[in-house]
């Protein structure tokens, strides 16, 4: 893109003409042809969003690419030669990973200022600029699938972003249960998800490492319980702060920017 190099991320749409066993499907659930076009418009609208965004620390959206693929679409953004934070910080070390928290943390505090809430913070989705800083990536974007769902709400987000659940807050695993009337993802569930980002930048592993399937590890928040504090590398004052972040009730987390204000105490 003008002389740049640019990362491009294909979505495929899926569409009735694309082979018989499709057109049937369509024949015997037309409203999949419906569902379809729904998806596309709110995921156009929401690119449109991301394009106007301009921060430090979120990725850029360059734009839409529709001629590259056939039948399919693209985004296209700035390429992050250091990849995504894991790949940095095993590279590089960990000495700048409160640095990094700090960055992701100012993102997040950006996205919520402009009523954008990101939906699926996790160390895959933060890139790291040529400059060395955090980039968000990856965000608003996910409540396409939540509004476009047809079926049950956690399940059809849990299937969709199986490789997220260890990152859910206790009320996107089992909503009604914790004072929501359904699965939403919110600025709350940011907090929360921030948390156990913090967490996993400092030990290069998702939360609940040592627990398998991720349905277990979900079962665990939903009883209260979270990861162990890693030592020695996290300090007292960002452990208290994540404690906070990921509290059982969404009403007691505190907002980003107030993590942020804590964050600078610390001298991070």
């Amino acid at each position: 893109h003008n002389g740049a190099t640019v990362a491009v991320k294909r979505i495929r749409m899926f569409s009735g003409a694309d082979s018989d066993s499709q057109r049937s499907r369509l024949v015997r659930h037309p409203h999949m042809c419906l569902l379809s076009l729904t998806f596309l418009q709110q995921f156009c609208r929401e690119a449109l969003v991301w394009q106007r965004l301009h921060h430090k620390y979120v990725l850029r959206l360059i734009g839409i690419d529709r001629e590259s693929f056939p039948s399919s679409f693209c985004m296209v953004s700035p390429w992050m030669k250091h990849g995504h934070v894991l790949k940095y910080l095993a590279e590089h070390g960990r000495d700048d990973v409160d640095k990094l928290l700090l960055q992701v943390a100012k993102g997040l505090a950006y996205l919520h200022s402009m009523n954008i809430v990101h939906g699926d913070l996790r160390g895959t989705n933060i890139l790291v600029s040529d400059a060395c800083n955090a980039c968000l990536a990856d965000f608003g974007l996910t409540t396409v699938v939540d509004t476009t769902s047809t079926t049950n709400a956690a399940l059809t987000s849990t299937a969709n972003h199986a490789g997220s659940a260890r990152w859910f807050a206790p009320e996107l695993i089992q909503p009604t249960s914790f004072g929501c009337e359904k699965f939403m993802r919110t600025t709350a569930s940011d907090v929360y998800a921030f948390a156990c980002v913090c967490l996993e930048l400092h030990t290069g592993s998702p939360p609940f490492t040592g627990v398998s399937p991720d349905v277990a590890a979900m079962l665990k928040v939903i009883a209260g319980e979270r990861p162990a504090r890693p030592y020695p590398s996290m300090s007292d004052g960002l452990w208290n702060l994540i404690t906070a972040a990921w509290a059982q009730n969404f009403r007691d987390r505190p907002n980003i920017q107030t993590i942020i204000e804590h964050m600078r105490t610390l001298n991070v």
